[in-house]
């Protein structure tokens, strides 16, 4: 933009209302940011928790498994941190090394779900809490991450049933959190900025896939 001429009044001295005015539009402005950051940090204030029940699903059709508590951190979503994304994963690996690593401290990693090549659908973080899926801290606080059972280099490991699983459950999450159902939304991991990791893979049928979510979402739970 070309340069702009300074008013008349532009080094005026500001008066003593101005800045009662501003001290107090920056202390009202401290104040919010101050109760916002207390609303994220509210799970490390000693004695508090939010009400849950052992064992409890967000999926009707989901199985509880508990995760290591080291590989997800206890969140308030989506008050705390909206959701506006479902992520898309393969294990790498058989359910039950997927469950396996999941539940091990070390591994420093979990997703929400893991869908069974057969449909059957494990959830073993709550979508309140904010998973290590993505390997990307925003991301991770603003998606739900489903992982698939499989290798991506063999496509025969991406069964009917486990599309269809999947389609159902990620379906539900955007009806929940009023996520849009496209492919700005609904990702592969592979597409997560900053991560190393492929999946789901060239083999997984995007296409299909959400044909299949979108046919879910407007079919009554």
């Amino acid at each position: 933009m070309g340069e702009r001429k300074a008013s008349k009044d532009g080094d005026r001295k500001v008066g003593r209302r101005a800045l009662l005015i501003g001290g107090t539009v920056a202390a009202a402005g401290s104040a919010v940011l101050a109760r916002d950051e207390l609303a994220r940090l509210w799970w490390r204030a000693p004695g508090v928790e939010k009400p849950r029940k052992e064992g409890e699903v967000d999926y009707a059709g989901a199985r509880w498994v508990a995760a290591s508590d080291a590989n997800w951190r206890r969140a308030d979503r989506p008050d705390d941190y909206g959701i506006d994304m479902v992520v898309i994963h393969v294990t790498q690996g058989s359910f039950d090394s997927a469950v396996k690593a999941f539940q091990d401290p070390g591994h420093k990693a979990a997703a929400h779900y893991i869908v069974r090549q057969d449909g059957h659908v494990t959830q073993m973080i709550r979508e309140l809490d904010v998973a290590y899926h993505a390997g990307n801290r925003d991301y991770n606080e603003r998606s739900v991450g489903i992982e698939h059972e499989g290798f991506v280099d063999r496509p025969q490991d991406l069964t009917d049933k486990m599309y269809e699983a999947s389609a159902r459950l990620t379906a539900r999450i955007c009806a929940r959190y009023d996520i849009p159902v496209d492919r700005e939304h609904i990702i592969g991991h592979v597409e997560v900025p900053g991560t190393d990791h492929t999946d789901p893979g060239r083999h997984w049928d995007w296409e299909k896939y959400m044909r299949l979510v979108r046919r879910a979402r407007t079919t009554p739970a």
